[in-house]
């Protein structure tokens, strides 16, 4: 009998022991984890926040879905993983042995260093229990300050709006995301921010956070401005939680670096989710996402290879639906480039290879709060960012993912002012009913 144990409780984990179970009915399973709440959804927080979601649809699993892993859960830490003996090393010293070992750690939320960092009233939303005592302080009337880039820092600021607060905005850059983002669309989500009575400072940065009797009354800007606030919260970025990797002499970049069957340069371990930097064979580079869907698939590419089914992890072109300002946006492939002063590294909700883009020319068109901007190659699409409407959301996310060619459209998209989205539409019906056509010839 196989011994598959597996640090970590996230959808990653899940996602490895559900294949494992698939293949080896027999083989026993064991997840080690510090989380109370076990498995359920990251993404979900920011509608728990604005109070859309209630805290039990957050849990995708009930009792009977862990009935089915037979899987036994410990609620420690592991402190050391010991290779060469097949063990882990938990906090109360025991040690449990292993045939093949999963490191689905996550990453954590990078803390803020500035003084005052540690005043009550400063939050992070890296967590359910975090969302819950953000929302103990998120009373009606009070006023709060956010600071941060990418999708968490705009979830924390219209969650406390939402909550009835006064909210006051701080970004060092120019513009909201701008390494994702281009300038038309950081200011459609700000001008819709504003709208919902969202305060912006661009340009700026707090330097200090404002106490008393240990808790928050406002923060110093470094124009020398200081805004009274009730509690702050801030998303600077997350980091992949590698140390006990790193110690046990697993190969680390900014992830635990890892080969298409998600393994790492050790016999028998293996990493997945927002912890692990997989290779994507387009770039030829190791990269990290932060994003459900990908580590779901990790998670089971992982979880066949540790049962001895061999399986290749297909990078996809990175893809996410989230809501910025309320106005549902899809990302897909590479959009954007450079850097965001806002953020230490990728954020959650991101991938890094949003911003790996060759040479491509930008189409764009939409009016109000409808926007669709692509990212053209010389024979494909490389990336889309489909704002509002979101017809073209599935039919972009096939031509991306599948390197469709569009040569026979690409002088009509590059057109100044052209309507891009009819020129796609026709193209995708034509498309999609030649490959139906194709496909009943084969039959």
């Amino acid at each position: 009998m196989t011994h598959y144990a597996i640090i970590g409780t996230g959808v990653a984990a899940i996602g490895a022991a559900e294949t494992i179970r698939s293949v080896d009915g027999a083989g026993e399973i064991s997840f080690f984890g510090e989380d109370p709440f076990s498995y359920y959804s990251r993404p979900g927080l920011a509608y728990y926040l604005t109070g859309e979601l209630d805290e039990n649809l957050l849990f995708p699993y009930q009792k009977e879905d862990y009935q089915k892993l037979r899987a036994h859960f410990h609620r420690a830490s592991i402190m050391r993983i010991l290779p060469d003996e097949k063990k882990v090393e938990l906090d109360t010293s025991a040690r449990l042995p292993y045939d093949r070992l999963l490191i689905a750690t996550g990453a954590q939320a990078i803390a803020l260093k500035i003084p005052g960092a540690g005043l009550i009233g400063v939050h992070k939303l890296d967590h359910l229990s975090d969302a819950r005592a953000l929302l103990a302080n998120a009373k009606r009337g009070r006023t709060a300050l956010v600071t941060g880039g990418g999708i968490t820092a705009l979830e924390l600021a219209e969650g406390l709006a939402t909550r009835g607060g006064k909210v006051h905005y701080v970004m060092r850059s120019e513009r909201y995301w701008p390494n994702v983002l281009d300038e038309i669309e950081s200011r459609l989500i700000e001008s819709l921010l504003a709208r919902e009575g969202i305060h912006l400072y661009h340009k700026n940065e707090v330097i200090e956070i404002l106490g008393k009797n240990g808790k928050v009354v406002g923060a110093r800007l470094a124009d020398g401005r200081s805004l009274r606030a009730d509690l702050f919260a801030y998303a600077i970025g997350i980091a992949p939680r590698i140390d006990l990797a790193q110690e046990a002499g697993i190969a680390c970049e900014r992830g635990i670096l890892v080969d298409q069957s998600m393994q790492t340069n050790l016999p028998d371990i293996f990493s997945a989710g927002d912890v692990a930097q997989v290779y994507d064979p387009v770039s030829g580079k190791h990269v990290l996402d932060s994003l459900w869907a990908p580590a779901r698939e990790q998670g089971r590419i992982a979880g066949l290879n540790m049962a001895g089914q061999p399986a290749a992890y297909q990078k996809p072109a990175a893809f996410n639906v989230t809501r910025l300002a309320g106005l549902t946006t899809t990302i897909i492939g590479a959009v954007g480039g450079g850097r965001d002063d806002d953020l230490e590294g990728i954020a959650r909700g991101d991938s890094e290879t949003w911003r790996q883009l060759p040479d491509a020319i930008v189409a764009q068109g939409g009016f109000e709060v409808n926007r669709l901007r692509l990212m053209v190659g010389q024979k494909n699409i490389l990336g889309a960012i489909v704002m509002g409407d979101q017809k073209l959301s599935s039919p972009l996310q096939t031509i991306v993912r599948q390197k469709v060619d569009i040569t026979s459209i690409r002088r009509a998209l590059l057109v100044p002012h052209a309507p891009i989205a009819d020129i796609l539409a026709e193209f995708w019906g034509k498309n999609h009913a030649l490959q139906s056509l194709q496909a009943l010839g084969k039959n």
